[in-house]
């Protein structure tokens, strides 16, 4: 006898909350034996029948967790540029740090880019993404953040968790970074919060992802999450364009599938089924993203034009609104050499600046010795070199030079000062059609007055922090710190390619703009409301969505790499949600 449809659509209603359950909570215990195979992008089938309800483009920070949630229910295509980090022990190991960034062949885990503004950065080209090449520093976004982006706070306060539990640890501080929280107490910038992940005003000890023995734990590892049998990995996957199918009777162009090459640069092609949900998810960071969306003819149509590439749909906004948060690095001498520490501590200003610290270099046999490498966050970033010489041959040319720096530039650590939220912001456009090559990214640092004063305020704060009891002691003499002294040392040490002037000591604001550096949070170039919607969607197009930090008009909390991985996390328990729920019928 057939059930009359009240009795079906309250068990369809009962499967679905079952599975929102299993979701939330999950049932098998965590760990890595469960990651699903890692294999090359030569082994995927030329003319390959299997199709997939989700192609995850980019296996980083927010597209592994992504992609592990979204296979809990679903057939998903997980496609990385990068190779795997599992023992490459120059993204393992907290002491080869610097080794890493600094690494310039073809397959390495960061890619090297000089902004137009003549800042040398990185872009990771692995899988886990930027987790693998960062300092690991784990603090969320402020609950304001979290309210001006839409997002339903109890699923961010259960996502969170999903990503902490499996990954990041409470450091052992450091003694540099005990040095910090104890010069930002005395310096005013109280209370003291103890160790917290949460964004909240004055000093605090924040996560990390490298645990007791300083090994880190990436995105990569919260793969092991999904379901093994529903997710396919391939590494040295390079995705050229996203296919479209805009046949006439369509209302819009739909993503199908994607065009990819392998390690040996054979072709290849993956497609979605043909549910009607299913889709492509570009989480391919805030570079790849703008990059490959142009690649695939979404973008202003007269620059799409003039490199050739067919418009699929006009969009000026596609590339726009790129920002980096400028940070300015303060060497500090000291009576002998400190432990090498990455950032543990930080110090929230009401101002909107942030005060972390740095310290020492890799002590292994392996390690750089005398400088830091060419793509460190500190003062290896090299050179007074003019613009139009600026090449990532001529700064590592110069990075040899390094090596006759005295030693006292290497007995101390750093004290960094970064800009929350930039206001100054720039674009990315492509310089040609291969996407393995870097687009030309400008963020137009300090052009806004306001990022100038609050990048004085910083500096102004670190040069309190000199003047306390606790740095006083950590100098050659005790003495305490000349500010005139340690800015001249700043000056010389190059961080970038920025042409340099005579009275960086003497104004602040020059001494700002002519050592700017990064720290990697760069952001932007597919805003919402311009390029995607509120659920992320590509605007103009079906089956395509963003899910990384290119949707961020202001980069979350001091780090955003707890929140992009806990966005993935998001995202995929979101979709999941929806679909399951129109499946259901509810």
């Amino acid at each position: 006898m057939a059930l009359s449809r009240g009795p079906v659509l309250f068990f369809k209603l009962l499967a679905c909350l079952l599975c929102l359950f299993d979701l939330s909570h999950g049932k098998k215990q965590f760990t890595l034996k469960n990651l699903p195979p890692l294999r090359k992008a030569s082994s995927y089938p030329t003319g390959c029948p299997a199709t997939y309800d989700y192609i995850v483009i980019g296996g980083g920070t927010a597209g592994c967790p992504l992609a592990a949630t979204l296979s809990l229910k679903y057939k998903v295509l997980l496609l990385e540029r990068g190779g795997s980090p599992y023992g490459n022990r120059n993204v393992s190991y907290m002491e080869n740090f610097h080794i890493g960034l600094m690494n310039m062949a073809p397959d390495s885990p960061a890619q090297a880019f000089i902004s137009t503004d003549g800042v040398i950065n990185a872009r990771a080209r692995v899988l886990g993404g930027g987790t693998c090449i960062n300092a690991g520093f784990y603090s969320r976004a402020s609950s304001s953040f979290i309210q001006e982006v839409g997002w339903d706070e109890d699923l961010v306060n259960k996502s969170f968790p999903w990503v902490e539990e499996k990954i990041v640890q409470w450091p052992k501080i450091a003694p540099w970074q005990a040095a910090l929280r104890d010069g930002l107490l005395q310096a005013g910038v109280a209370p003291f919060n103890g160790y917290t992940y949460d964004h909240v005003s004055g000093t605090k000890v924040g996560g990390t992802i490298f645990d007791e023995t300083g090994y880190r734990h990436t995105a990569a590892d919260l793969l092991a999450a999904g379901d093994p049998n529903n997710l396919r990995v391939l590494l040295h996957a390079s995705v050229h364009r996203i296919v479209f199918d805009s046949r006439q009777g369509h209302l819009k162009p739909r993503a199908i599938g994607v065009q990819f090459t392998d390690e040996n640069g054979r072709h290849h092609h993956a497609f979605l089924n043909n549910k009607k949900d299913s889709e492509i998810i570009v989480s391919a960071g805030a570079i790849g993203t703008p990059q490959l969306l142009l690649l695939s003819g979404i973008g202003p149509k007269n620059h799409l034009k003039s490199h050739n590439i067919p418009v699929v749909l006009h969009n000026k906004y596609v590339g726009k609104g790129m920002a980096d948060n400028p940070m300015n690095s303060i060497f500090i001498p000291t009576r002998s050499p400190p432990r090498q520490s990455l950032i543990e501590t930080v110090g929230i200003t009401e101002e909107g600046v942030f005060i972390e610290a740095s310290s020492g270099f890799g002590q292994s046999s392996e390690s750089v010795h005398c400088h830091h490498g060419i793509m460190s966050a500190e003062i290896g970033q090299l050179s007074t070199i003019p613009p139009k010489q600026r090449t990532l041959e001529a700064a590592q040319k110069y990075a040899q030079n390094k090596l006759n720096l005295p030693k006292e530039v290497f007995h101390g650590g750093f004290i960094l000062e970064k800009i929350d939220g930039p206001l100054s912001t720039g674009h990315l456009v492509l310089t040609d059609t291969d996407v393995r090559n870097n687009p030309a990214v400008t963020f137009n640092y300090f052009s806004h007055p306001q990022d100038l004063n609050r990048c004085v305020y910083g500096i102004k704060t670190i040069e309190r922090i000199l003047k306390t009891n606790r740095f006083s002691e950590l100098s050659a003499d005790g003495n305490g710190f000349s500010m005139e002294r340690v800015l001249n040392m700043s000056v010389q040490a190059n961080v970038n390619l920025i042409p340099k002037h005579t009275n960086d000591t003497e104004s602040l604001e020059q001494f700002c703009k002519d050592t700017v550096i990064t720290i990697w949070h760069y952001h932007g170039g597919c805003h919402v409301g311009k390029v995607v919607d509120q659920h992320y969607r590509v605007l103009g197009v079906s089956g395509l969505r963003v899910v990384d930090g290119s949707i961020f008009s202001r980069s979350p909390g001091t780090n955003p790499q707890a929140t992009v991985m806990m966005m993935g996390r998001y995202m995929g328990v979101k979709i999941l949600r929806e679909r399951l729920g129109r499946a259901a019928g509810v």
